[in-house]
């Protein structure tokens, strides 16, 4: 396989890479040539992204059923088309390409990625007119990070679903990255939100904003009668075969993920059914982000981080992930530390032992 070989002509980075599909032990962390920013983009330098559940399916290939072939595309077949992961950053603005007013070296922000990946690096790039917006000033860089992932993600899809006060919203997986944050984008909404979740994550259910929640070992909410007009999924067992007789007419169901069936199903499903169902966020937007910044700047929406780790403890924070059981975002620092303008405390399930 073709080694990654710095370009002496060319300034270095420090990047998590990883060379073939497999365990969290398949990450190195190796220096790599620093991109330039093309006309129209922006160049990042990255001081905080987040291993995401994207990622672990990106660098171990474990997809939902028949998807394998497809997301081969984007993600390559026998070896990885994309070597360093990392949906999103946050970070200072290192320096910009032809064409760019909106943004300045200097400038604070974060953004997201997306498929394009690239964030577990000292240096990442995106478009200026992509999801990409300036850091509000109370938010530390971890937080920024930890914003990005699960809130855009949760934005898009609450978005498709036109959520009214009163609402009866369900979110089944609400401790994750686009879990926690779609409690609590669902309650700005002016929603009844009901969390499922795991028994030790009730209590942090509730101060997100549930109404109700639902321990999914004790109880299961899809026999319970009870009917909603928003069900989000970010878990992958409520398809519409079980969610279906769950909502009220007109109501979505959003799929955050879902199989090759749930997808190619999902129109005639919403034509035979009149109930929506959703398998996708369509384009992630600036405005979405700007969104997510304001609550957080005005403290209406809380980034949740599990845990902090360094660079080179990147394979740990992959390991953590893999065992499916974090709660909110995993944030991995990147270079050196760029310190806030100032920032205050988000509440977090980490401990110091956690912090590398």
């Amino acid at each position: 396989m073709t080694p990654i070989t710095p370009d002496p002509s060319r300034p270095s980075m420090r990047a998590a890479v990883y060379r073939r599909f497999g365990d969290p032990e398949v990450v190195e962390v190796v220096d790599v040539p620093r991109p330039r920013p093309r006309r129209g983009e922006v160049l990042i330098r990255v001081a905080a992204s987040t291993v995401s559940m994207a990622d672990y399916r990106a660098r171990s290939k474990d997809v939902p059923p028949g998807l394998a072939l497809l997301s081969s595309v984007t993600l390559g077949f026998r070896a990885p088309r994309i070597r360093t992961l990392g949906m999103d950053a946050a970070g200072v603005v290192e320096e910009v390409g032809e064409g760019v007013d909106a943004f300045r070296p200097g400038d604070e922000v974060l953004a997201m990625l997306g498929a394009a990946f690239g964030g577990h690096a000292e240096y990442a790039t995106i478009a200026a007119d992509g999801p990409i917006v300036r850091k509000s000033r109370n938010l530390s860089f971890e937080e920024a990070a930890a914003l990005v992932f699960g809130g855009i993600t949760a934005q898009a899809f609450l978005r498709q679903a036109e959520i009214r006060p009163g609402s009866r919203v369900l979110v089944n997986g609400a401790s994750g990255a686009v879990g926690s944050a779609a409690v609590q984008l669902a309650k700005e909404a002016g929603a009844q939100v009901t969390a499922v979740c795991s028994a030790r994550n009730i209590d942090l259910a509730r101060t997100l904003g549930a109404d109700r929640v639902i321990d999914y070992a004790a109880v299961d909410f899809a026999a319970e009668g009870v009917e909603y007009d928003v069900i989000l999924d970010a878990v992958g067992n409520a398809p519409f075969q079980r969610s279906e007789s769950l909502l009220r007419p007109g109501g979505a169901l959003l799929l955050v993920v879902t199989d090759l069936a749930g997808v190619l199903k999902a129109r005639s499903r919403t034509r035979s059914s009149g109930k929506r169902v959703i398998t996708g966020t369509g384009r992630y937007e600036a405005e979405d982000l700007a969104f997510l910044v304001r609550l957080a700047e005005e403290g209406r929406l809380r980034p949740l981080v599990e845990g902090i780790y360094g660079l080179d403890d990147i394979v740990a924070a992959h390991r953590f992930v893999d065992g499916g059981r974090k709660r909110g975002s995993v944030v991995v620092r990147i270079g050196s530390p760029i310190a806030p303008t100032s920032s205050t405390h988000t509440e977090s399930s980490a401990t110091e032992g956690h912090i590398k």
